[in-house]
C-alpha cells in the first residue's frame, strides 16, 4: 500500500486538507478536502469531479473524533498517514524553514501566539487533535513567513527604536507558502522569466504581493501582521497609525473590539457596505460596490509600483489565489493603472483565465498561475521526515 502524506492548512475559521501519495522523493495528489464550521461542520472532499459534501456534526470545534472522521473519508480504506504536515501562519524570528513538530517545536510555536492570535491557536488545536488521533505519526510544520526571511534589513525594518526591531517588532510578510508554490511553477513554465524580477499578487480574502528575484523574496506588502498592505475582503490594509489611536480614544476603548473591527468589518466589505466577496461586487452596480473594486485595483497597482523600486524593475507579474486566478475584472483594473509601465493584457486571454494573459505588445509578461499550498506543505513534510529518517 502507498505511503500517504496528509496536510492540514488551518485558517482562523477554515481548514483545508490534502492527501498525497509518497513516491520516490516526491508527492502526488490523491484528494483534497475543506472543513467549514459555521454553526454546523461541513466537509467537502474528493478528487477530480468526484466531489462529496456532507455535514459531519453540529460541533464547531476541531477535536480528535472529527479528525478521525475526516481521515477515514479522505484516505483510501484501511490506510494511515505516514506523515502529517501543517501550515503555521507565523514563524517569528525562530523558524526560517519547515520543522519537525516535536514537543520543543510546539512549545516555541505556542510562544508565537501573540504575533498571530487569530491563526496560531486554530493551528495548534488541529495539531493536538491530530496527535491524539494518530499518536505515532510524525507531524511537521511549514511556516507562512519562512519564504520572506531572505529579505534585507531595509525591507524588514520599521522606523521604530532598534531594540524593538531586535525584539521582533518588524515586517515579516505572509502567504510565503503560496509564493513558494507559484515561484516553483513559474520557473518550470517560463525559466527565463522565473529567474528574473517577478511580482506575484496573491489575491484572496486575505491578499498580499511579493517581489522576487530568481525566486527569492526581496520585499512584500504585508508587514508585522496580516492586516498590512493592500485592502482585503474585510481587512483595511495599510492604515495610518493615527487612525488607530483615534479609534481607540473615541470609538472602541478596547483593543479586542478594535482588532475585531480591523479583521472583520473593513476592506471591501467596509467600503462597499455590501460584501467583501469580489464575486458579489462585480455583479453589483451600486456606486459603493464599484468604488470598493476600484480602490482594490488602485492599491494593488500602487503596491506593484513600490515593489518595482525594490526589484529594480519588473519582468513579469503573476496573479494567483481565488481572486487572482478567477476574476478578469480585477486583473483588467490593475493593468489599467500600470499601462505606464508597459503592461497590456490580451482581452480574450484575460477573460478566459488563460495561463499567459499579457498581450503581444506588453513590455511585461503577465500570468495566471494557480497556487497549491497543500502541495508545498506535503513536499516539505516529506523532506523533513526523510532528513530525520522517520
Amino acid at each position: 500500500m502507498n505511503r500517504i502524506a496528509v496536510t492540514f492548512n488551518s485558517g482562523s475559521s477554515s481548514l483545508k486538507i490534502g492527501a498525497f501519495s509518497i513516491g520516490a522523493g516526491d508527492t502526488q495528489l490523491l484528494a483534497r478536502g475543506a472543513v467549514t464550521t459555521d454553526g454546523q461542520t461541513r466537509f467537502r472532499y474528493g478528487a477530480g469531479e468526484a466531489i462529496h459534501e456532507i455535514n459531519l456534526s453540529t460541533a464547531t470545534e476541531i477535536d480528535p473524533a472529527l479528525i478521525a472522521d475526516i481521515l477515514s473519508r479522505l484516505l483510501p480504506q484501511g490506510s494511515q498517514p505516514a506523515v502529517i504536515g501543517h501550515r503555521i501562519v507565523h514563524g517569528g524570528l525562530r523558524f526560517t524553514g519547515p520543522a519537525l513538530l516535536d514537543s520543543d517545536t510546539q512549545a516555541l510555536i505556542e510562544e508565537l501566539v501573540p504575533l498571530a492570535p487569530l491563526h496560531i491557536p486554530a493551528a495548534l488545536k488541529v495539531i493536538r487533535a491530530v496527535r491524539m488521533t494518530c499518536p505515532e505519526v510524525p507531524q511537521t510544520a511549514s511556516f507562512d513567513t519562512a519564504f520572506h526571511t531572505s529579505q534585507s534589513s531595509l525591507a524588514t525594518r520599521l522606523a521604530i527604536p532598534r531594540a524593538m526591531h531586535e525584539a521582533g517588532i518588524r515586517r515579516y510578510g505572509f502567504h510565503a507558502i503560496s509564493y513558494k508554490s507559484v515561484s516553483g511553477k513559474l520557473k518550470k513554465f517560463a525559466p527565463d522569466l522565473g529567474s528574473g524580477r517577478v511580482v506575484c499578487a496573491h489575491l484572496g480574502s486575505g491578499a498580499s504581493l511579493c517581489g522576487m528575484v530568481d525566486g527569492v523574496s526581496i520585499d512584500t506588502s504585508m508587514g508585522f501582521s496580516a492586516l498590512d498592505g493592500i485592502p482585503m475582503a474585510t481587512r483595511p490594509g495599510s492604515i495610518d497609525a493615527g487612525v488607530l489611536i483615534h479609534l481607540l480614544r473615541n470609538e472602541f476603548h478596547d483593543t479586542d473590539k478594535l482588532e475585531d473591527f480591523l479583521y472583520h468589518k473593513c476592506g471591501l466589505l467596509g467600503v462597499s457596505g455590501v460584501s467583501g466577496d469580489v464575486r458579489v461586487l462585480v455583479e453589483d452596480f451600486h456606486p459603493a460596490a464599484r468604488e470598493a473594486l476600484d480602490l482594490f485595483c488602485y492599491r494593488i497597482a500602487g503596491e506593484i509600483g513600490r515593489l518595482a523600486v525594490s526589484l529594480g524593475g519588473v519582468d513579469a507579474i503573476v496573479f494567483t489565489a481565488g481572486i487572482g486566478e478567477n476574476q478578469p475584472e480585477v486583473r483588467k483594473g490593475v493593468a489599467h493603472h500600470l499601462a505606464w509601465m508597459g503592461l497590456a493584457l490580451g482581452e480574450t486571454a484575460n477573460k478566459s483565465n488563460a495561463t499567459i494573459i499579457s498581450g503581444r505588445d506588453s513590455a511585461i509578461a503577465a500570468f495566471v498561475i494557480p497556487t497549491d499550498e497543500e502541495q508545498v506543505i506535503a513536499d516539505e513534510a516529506l523532506a523533513i521526515v526523510s532528513r530525520h529518517r522517520l
